[in-house]
């Protein structure tokens, strides 16, 4: 069962994949270039933390569990939207997963039936700029790459 969680914040999960050299999965939002993050999503009512990560994984960026191994997690992590509601949530609790992906490089699929990105490539964790991101999300990421990657972001 998911962890309990305000109301007013959406339990959500995200995958930081890290390949055998190191390298972390980043995707473009579909529609909104230059907008970089990692595969991400809601959790659904009675699924487990690793269930809905498997799921969203395979939803987005067509990855099954066959292909990853959850090494570490951290959360939740806590942002607000831009004093606005959405969907009836004013932001989301979100649990990362820093992932081992020993799948083919090439096996990323990005044309799924609901398609989320435009985009993906692999880089350095140190290299991530937090400029890619929402002004509300920074903070949160910047704090995940502390915790899972031991990186410090500016």
């Amino acid at each position: 069962m998911p962890p309990q969680t305000d109301a007013r914040f959406r339990l959500n999960v995200a995958g930081i994949l890290r390949d055998k050299h190191g390298r972390i999965l980043i995707c473009e939002r579909l529609g909104r270039r230059g907008c970089w993050q990692f595969p991400q999503g809601g959790v659904d009512p009675g699924e487990s933390l690793e269930g809905a990560l498997h799921r969203e994984l395979y939803e987005e960026i067509g990855v099954g569990p066959e292909h990853i191994e959850v090494r570490n997690q951290a959360g939740p992590y806590r942002y607000e939207f831009d004093g606005i509601v959405v969907k009836g949530y004013s932001g989301k609790d979100q649990h990362f997963f820093l992932v081992h992906y020993h799948g083919e490089e090439d096996a990323i699929c990005l044309d799924m039936p609901h398609p989320e990105f435009q985009a993906f490539r692999w880089i350095l964790p140190e290299t991530f700029d937090l400029q890619w991101l929402p002004v509300m999300k920074r903070p949160m990421y910047k704090q995940v790459f502390a915790d899972l990657l031991w990186i410090n972001l500016n």
